[in-house]
């Protein structure tokens, strides 16, 4: 029997290889005979870096960059010399995990740290990025990413604009011509795990900006100021990227990469597979295994598990999600693809425990699975 482990991170516990890990041991205990094929994912969010590097055998490398609150801060980045590849991950320099709870400015943050790992790899001779988008603690549509790159960004008195998206309320001359001329030749594609556009009700500000430390009047502010950047970009190419999908992701860096670094924005799930040749993998598999922090409705739209079920399920093997939480609309992930679905805790836990346990319940559940899978296709074994 072959079972292919293909978690996501579980937030705040477990990076996607110890996941994977912990269900590979828990599996081994339900039959130590069992091929484990243990294949770290990710959907463009943090962790998927590691994911990205355990799949292609690239180098991490560390550059100085700025944090979202334009900090001195070390950020890690990957580098495939054979191909010439770089792979960014936006979390690692502008992450909302690397923020305190009452350090979150939807209004002041920057993307400037994502410009400096992309410099670090055009510095390095990259001829092709993947740019990861996804736990983003920012909301500037790109804008501090351009800057680092060699955009300006002035207010109507020539001065340079503030870090953060409030501040393109004052956008006066956006001049790209100061752009790093290398990377006309690079080619670029995004990871995204949502399908928001830039601004309106479902854009970036609205939907994400709360979670970033946004209150409702700073999500208005922030749409404005959004849409005027939009309107300044689409003036300087010809161009109106705001309304495609994705744009929104990761406070509007979807937009950025889209229109002005050329980026392919694809779904983060999709992306990851084919860099980590999941079909291959999937080859000969009799289960799959996945999962992440919390499984809901909203799951639907691109995440991890949803993005493995349905692939598996094309192929006819079955998927089955051990997911930390299980939240409001999760049942629809059954007309995904998906078997079965369990939350992690075997009882009342706080938070706290929960996570701290993560790689215990994740063996626990996934040797339960795997007896039960073993039970049904063989019920005197």
């Amino acid at each position: 029997m072959k079972i292919l482990i293909a978690p996501d991170s579980y937030k705040d516990a477990l990076p996607a290889r110890e996941a994977a890990a912990a269900i590979a041991r828990g599996a081994r205990r339900a039959r130590p005979d069992t091929e484990l094929v243990e294949c770290p994912m990710g959907d463009g969010g943090e962790g998927t870096l590691d994911a990205l590097l355990a799949a292609t055998g690239a180098e991490r490398r560390l550059a100085n960059v700025h944090d979202a609150l334009e900090r001195p801060a070390r950020a890690a980045w990957g580098w495939h010399a054979a191909s010439r590849t770089a792979y960014v991950e936006l979390a690692e320099a502008s992450g909302l995990q690397a923020l305190l709870r009452d350090e979150r400015t939807a209004l002041h943050s920057s993307t400037r740290g994502v410009g400096e790992l992309i410099l670090a790899a055009l510095e390095t001779g990259a001829e092709r990025l993947i740019l990861t988008l996804g736990g983003s603690a920012t909301n500037d549509a790109g804008a501090g990413m351009l800057v680092a790159l060699g955009a300006r960004l002035e207010d109507a008195a020539g001065r340079p604009l503030a870090p953060g998206g409030a501040a393109l309320a004052e956008l006066d001359r956006l001049d790209l011509s100061g752009l790093d001329p290398r990377l006309a030749s690079l080619t670029v594609e995004t990871a995204v795990d949502v399908d928001n556009p830039l601004t309106g009700p479902r854009g970036a500000s609205a939907v994400f900006g709360p979670q970033k430390g946004a209150s409702e009047a700073d999500v208005e502010r922030l749409d404005t100021a959004l849409g005027h950047f939009a309107d300044h970009v689409a003036h300087a190419l010809g161009r109106d990227e705001r309304d495609h999908p994705g744009a929104g992701a990761a406070g509007g860096m979807g937009f950025a990469a889209r229109a002005l670094l050329g980026a392919e924005l694809r779904p983060g799930i999709e992306l990851v597979m084919a860099q980590a040749g999941f079909d291959t993998q999937l080859a000969g598999a009799d289960l799959v295994i996945t999962g992440e922090g919390q499984l809901d409705g909203q799951s639907l739209a691109g995440k991890t598990p949803i993005g493995i079920a349905r692939r598996a399920h094309a192929c006819g093997v079955p998927t089955v999600i051990l997911a930390g939480r299980l939240g409001d609309g999760w049942q629809a992930a059954h007309a995904e693809g998906v078997s079965a679905a369990f939350a992690l805790a075997d009882g009342p836990m706080a938070l706290d425990e929960a996570l701290s346990r993560c790689a215990e319940l994740l063996a626990d559940r996934a040797e339960s699975v795997v007896r039960l899978f073993i039970a049904q296709a063989d019920p005197m074994s």
